[in-house]
């Protein structure tokens, strides 16, 4: 069951941290969650690429390309091999690129927009470090929940109660 941000915000407003870049939802699933792994890099997605080929275990990777848009992060060819491997979504402070393709791909995808190019290969970034954007830190193995309202971090696992 998704976990819509507001409402996270009507029962853990205090907890919660709100990411203030307005990303583009570029995705087949619209809401998504999990604990955070993360990636920083410029204009390269060689490590973007190592986390996706490893069991993603319903994570979110979250990638801070430094607001860069001169090169897509990933593409469809990537992003659906994160969906097969088990991520629940991928959100970048960067571009991504066919965007179209990716509508058709189960995981939650978040992008700050698109770029055609092709990014490099060299292998420079740094994984698991904490990352800090859009007035928040992620952190690896804290939680982002993600939808069309926004992107939420908590330093745990959050449930709603039931409602009778």
């Amino acid at each position: 069951m998704s976990i819509l941000t507001a409402d996270l915000y009507d029962h853990f407003d205090d907890e919660l941290a709100l990411c203030e870049l307005v990303f583009r939802d570029f995705g087949g699933v619209a809401n998504f969650s999990g604990p955070i792994a993360t990636a920083r890099v410029l204009e390269d997605n060689t490590k973007v690429r190592e986390h996706l080929e490893t069991p993603g275990r319903g994570r979110v990777l979250v990638v801070d390309g430094q607001g860069s848009m001169r090169r897509a992060l990933c593409g469809d060819n990537v992003a659906a091999m994160g969906a097969k491997n088990g991520w629940a979504g991928l959100i970048f402070n960067g571009a991504i690129r066919d965007a179209v393709a990716m509508k058709g791909i189960g995981l939650g995808l978040k992008a700050l927009g698109t770029s055609p190019r092709r990014p490099l290969k060299i292998g420079e970034g740094e994984i698991e470090v904490p990352l800090t954007f859009g007035g928040v830190t992620f952190r690896p193995g804290e939680w982002v929940y993600a939808d069309i309202d926004g992107v939420v971090l908590s330093p745990r696992e959050l449930t709603l109660p039931e409602t009778p």
